[in-house]
């Protein structure tokens, strides 16, 4: 079990199993984590925000705050799940053109523990960019859950077929 008041971010991108993230903040809660849900703009459309807003008792964050509005409290740990191709590939690449990707940017830098759980099909992990993007990860201390035991990903048009086995539970056990 974790510290109490540890601060876990949890930031969801507009993959499938998106709409389930309420399963890896409960679990996470159970450990003794603060949970804050940082959403890529197009994963709003895949969350149920009031929903996780109850769940975590703080507002789901999409994009950086304006002047004068409170800040989240630092992250002691990172889960990204589900990790979409593009936030895999831009978070390796140090894009920081959202809120999401600019935590991200700067995590390791700080020392800031991050997991990765993508989900992506086989054609997309195929790709030399992407294989690319994980090893580039790995070398910076970056837990990417992919592979056997892990997350392997599924034939692509599935997705929606493979939703309800996304092994969520194996975030935390790397945090």
């Amino acid at each position: 079990m974790t510290e109490p008041g540890k601060v876990l971010y949890i930031i969801v991108c507009a993959a499938g199993p998106a709409s389930d993230v309420g399963r890896l903040v409960t679990e996470a809660q159970q450990q003794g984590w603060t949970v804050q849900i940082i959403a890529t703009p197009s994963a709003l459309d895949f969350i149920d925000v009031p929903a996780l807003e109850k769940l975590t008792g703080r507002p789901v964050r999409s994009q950086y705050r304006k002047p004068g509005e409170p800040k989240s409290p630092r992250a002691d740990a990172i889960i990204v799940a589900p990790a979409t191709y593009n936030t895999v590939n831009k978070f390796a690449q140090g894009i920081a053109d959202t809120y999401a990707l600019g935590l991200l940017a700067e995590a390791p830098g700080l020392g800031i523990p991050v997991v990765v759980l993508p989900f992506v099909n086989s054609a997309l992990a195929s790709r030399e960019p992407f294989r690319r993007s994980i090893e580039t990860l790995g070398a910076e201390g970056v837990h990417v859950l992919l592979g056997p035991g892990q997350f392997e990903p599924h034939a692509p048009s599935i997705g929606a077929e493979v939703i309800d086995s996304y092994p969520w539970h194996l975030t935390i056990a790397q945090i």
